[in-house]
């Protein structure tokens, strides 16, 4: 198991990706060696107690420094509450407080054609890396970099244009990118999963996003017969387990039960989610 780091790390440029949605990088050298796709961060802004608690943030990619070695990473948020908005106005040479990393990640893949990673709204952020994961560009956690995908497509939704951010880094990393917007204002008009649905089954299908496109996701991938990891976007107080605020239910043998999303998930094999 990865030992667990809490502390201060240092923001060193905060850029915007698109319309309230920015990228920060922390200083944290010790967090970044260790960290895997999927798994996710907690942050807090320090000598404060509005909001007391941190907040659950998937990681972007890790940062590496001239020999190679990661020394920092991304994180990309979407302004929606008091503290990604106290987020929005921090500078370089500030800091925040973070434990991680936290979470299961994403599964492992070997020796697949097609990976399909389906996300809406900010449910991309935790894509990059695994792109560079699946197509061996890059390793994480300590892991030697492996190829394990031959192609990897990101189907990525937004409500409207202006909200689309980070398009070019997958692209960059590799991943043929396949957009849609809920108003039509760029790629396809409609859900993303509708665009899903006209294009080349994957051989594994991976999805981040609001629960109602990862219903109806996991839908679909039953009625393909295909294999779908979600990675669930629940809010949650500790990150480790203790406060039992971020449970779902999942399907046992008895019928259902609750799992803690930031200790067993966040990602689940969708067939194991009980939704109501």
């Amino acid at each position: 198991m990865t030992a667990l780091f809490h502390g201060a790390a240092t923001v060193t440029l905060k850029v915007p990706l698109a319309r309230v949605t920015y990228c920060i990088r922390l200083h944290a050298p010790t967090l970044a060696r260790t960290i895997r796709p999927g798994q996710f961060l907690m942050i807090r802004l320090p000598d404060r107690t509005d909001p007391l608690l941190g907040r659950p943030f998937a990681f972007y990619d890790t940062v590496l420094d001239a020999q190679g070695l990661p020394t920092a990473l991304d994180i990309v948020y979407l302004v929606v509450g008091k503290l990604t908005g106290l987020l929005a106005g921090l500078r370089p040479g500030d800091t925040v407080e973070v434990w991680g990393p936290l979470g299961n990640g994403f599964p492992d893949l070997l020796a697949l054609d097609q990976v399909a990673l389906v996300a809406g709204g900010i449910g991309q952020t935790p894509f990059l890396a695994y792109i560079r994961q699946l197509l061996g560009q890059r390793g994480y956690g300590g892991q030697s970099p492996t190829r394990a995908v031959q192609r990897v497509s990101l189907y990525y939704g937004v409500r409207t244009a202006d909200l689309a951010a980070g398009i070019e880094d997958f692209r960059q990393a590799g991943a043929e990118v396949h957009l849609a917007t809920d108003d039509g204002s760029l790629g396809f008009h409609g859900f993303v999963t509708e665009l899903l649905e006209r294009q080349e089954r994957a051989q594994h299908l991976v999805g981040c996003g609001p629960e109602p496109m990862m219903r109806e996701l996991a839908t679909l991938a039953r009625r393909w017969g295909t294999p779908c990891h979600l990675s669930l976007e629940t809010p949650m107080a500790c990150g480790v387990g203790i406060c039992f605020s971020c449970v779902t239910r999942v399907q046992t043998s008895d019928g259902w039960d609750y799992r803690r999303v930031c200790v067993d998930g966040p990602v689940f094999d969708a067939k194991t989610l009980a939704w109501d």
